[in-house]
């Protein structure tokens, strides 16, 4: 035990210097991990690192799907939850099918089941992946919204289907009716129990006595128990996290207070980085075992079968996000759409941007070793390397080419009605001029006689003046503003150098010196946000 954790921290140390590694390439970070893990599985170090598939759903998804659910725009989302559902669910299921009746016919003795759990298995794309690789490049914020949407619900209804799969194939038996109906009931029961037991951790969030300690605390046990009340009673626990979720992110300003927030979003992006850096290097590293279990069948066809299944995947994803471009404009003429018009663009990138990963591995690793207590499940390692290749196919192929795809199509967010850098200075504005009405209305006598809110005044007005400026004098303050704002952060520095000084002297109490140093980081990560803005 204690080896196997030492174990498991030399690899978090692996995986912060590949993300380095990653980061000085400009690459995002889950392909490295990929290759990196590939690299490290031809090494004996890490050979006896394996997780036990019965726990995989229950310790990564939880979490990552509820940090999912939780970073998504619900007013995005439900702007665009017609292209949203209709990837999530049809798409899934064309897909399980496409690569359920290529399996069976490809690979012999195949069962229409296991060919169902395959497809299952690799239908969801991956959200991580995607987000990641689109960071470095421009595109529209309707795109991503898409994207970020339909892996929520993607990873969803690919899971229903592969327990339906997993049943069948255990069972030996399959009725259609009765899974269809399962299917819905499934779906609905689960999301209910999660915007159930969200209601209950609201309430606890909201009227308990809590402290930011605990609030973090308990935004970690929340996806569990939502995970875990659904699957109990044997519905969509991912249902469950992925609606919880996003209710409470809804209401993340009137349940949590700002230290909270501040804090949980520091503890929340640590966790999700290890938790899906562990994932990524993972399928590199169980590639070795998968071999070795092939049993009959060669090296070179799996990899064949892998191969010819990532295309057929491919080219079905692709297929289907044009075709859904097509079926959007016949629909617009019937009923109201948020676009009656796609084009091609956008649906040729959202169909390349289908790389598979996180939810992937973890259900094929989910897998049982055994059914009916000693009979090996049938074919389970042949797709664990199916998986496997499909994985690093998209992820490596699809992952290094979309950048250039999106370039080359030259997108643009034809949604957006204001453009970004906009909307910006006018909320800056609008917050300038309500905090000076605030100042006129209520503290008008106080003003002039403390010089504090006098300065604040004049700071907001300030403010008001330099938004309101246009044309080349407008060009000529944002300059003003970017040398105030990097002398500003030479000044912090500064105070930064001062407080450390002072901090070797004895009189002084290091708390209080910490506290000011806080209060300076936190200056500065407000001045760089503004910095970054106006670029």
């Amino acid at each position: 035990m204690q080896s196997l954790f030492i174990q498991y921290v030399y690899l978090i140390l692996i995986i912060l210097a590949l993300v380095l590694i990653a980061n000085q390439l400009r690459l995002a970070y889950p392909i490295v991990l990929v290759l990196g893990g590939l690299l490290l599985s031809f090494t004996s170090v890490f050979s006896h690192v394996t997780i036990d598939p019965e726990l995989v759903f229950l310790i990564f998804l939880p979490p990552l799907l509820y940090e999912a659910a939780w970073a998504t725009s619900w007013k995005e989302f439900w702007k665009w939850r017609r292209v949203i559902t209709s990837f999530a669910f049809p798409i899934v299921i064309i897909t399980s099918c496409v690569v359920a009746f290529a399996a069976t016919a490809l690979i012999p003795g195949f069962t229409l089941a296991l060919g169902f759990l395959l497809g299952g298995i690799i239908s969801p794309p991956d959200a991580v992946s995607a987000t990641t690789i689109m960071r470095g490049v421009k595109v529209p914020k309707s795109l991503s919204s898409i994207i970020e949407g339909e892996s929520l619900l993607n990873d969803a209804s690919s899971l229903i289907v592969f327990r339906f799969a997993l049943a069948a194939v255990i069972t030996g038996k399959f009725h259609f009716g009765e899974a269809t109906s399962s299917f819905f009931l499934v779906i609905i029961i689960g999301a209910l129990i999660g915007l159930l037991v969200a209601f209950i951790f609201y309430a606890i969030h909201r009227w308990m006595p809590t402290t930011p300690s605990i609030d973090i605390v308990l935004t970690l046990v929340t996806p569990y128990c939502m995970y875990y009340a659904a699957e109990h009673f044997h519905f969509s626990g991912v249902l469950a996290v992925v609606s919880g979720g996003l209710l409470l992110s809804g209401k993340r300003q009137s349940m949590l207070n700002y230290r909270s927030r501040i804090e949980g979003v520091n503890v929340w992006t640590s966790l999700v980085f290890v938790l899906n850096g562990l994932i990524f290097l993972l399928i590199g590293l169980q590639l070795p075992s998968i071999i070795q279990q092939l049993g009959n069948i060669s090296l070179g066809t799996a990899i064949w079968y892998g191969l010819a299944i990532s295309f057929l995947l491919i080219a079905t994803r692709m297929l289907c996000t044009l075709g859904a471009s097509v079926f959007t404009k016949v629909i617009s003429n019937f009923i109201t759409v948020a676009d009656p018009n796609p084009g091609w663009k956008g649906p040729l990138v959202i169909g390349w941007a289908g790389m598979r990963g996180v939810v992937s591995l973890a259900a094929a690793l989910s897998i049982p070793l055994v059914i009916n207590q000693a009979q090996p499940f049938p074919y389970r390692n042949l797709i664990l390397f199916i998986t496997f290749i499909v994985i690093l196919i998209t992820l490596v192929f699809q992952g290094l080419t979309l950048p250039w795809l999106i370039r080359k199509v030259n997108l643009e967010d034809k949604y957006q009605v204001i453009p970004e850098e906009e909307q910006e200075l006018i909320i800056q504005k609008k917050m300038a001029e309500a905090s000076l009405q605030l100042l006129e209305e209520k503290y008008g006598n106080e003003r002039e006689q403390n010089q504090h809110l006098k300065h604040l005044f004049l700071r907001f007005q300030m403010d008001i003046d330099f938004f309101e400026r246009e044309g080349d004098e407008k060009s000529i303050h944002k300059n003003t503003l970017r040398s105030y704002q990097h002398i500003y952060l030479e000044l912090l520095e500064q105070q930064r150098t001062l407080l450390n000084n002072m901090n070797k002297h004895s009189e002084f109490n290091e708390d209080l010196i910490r506290k000011y140093l806080s209060l300076i980081d936190l200056e500065e990560l407000k001045v760089r946000g503004k910095i970054l803005s106006t670029h």
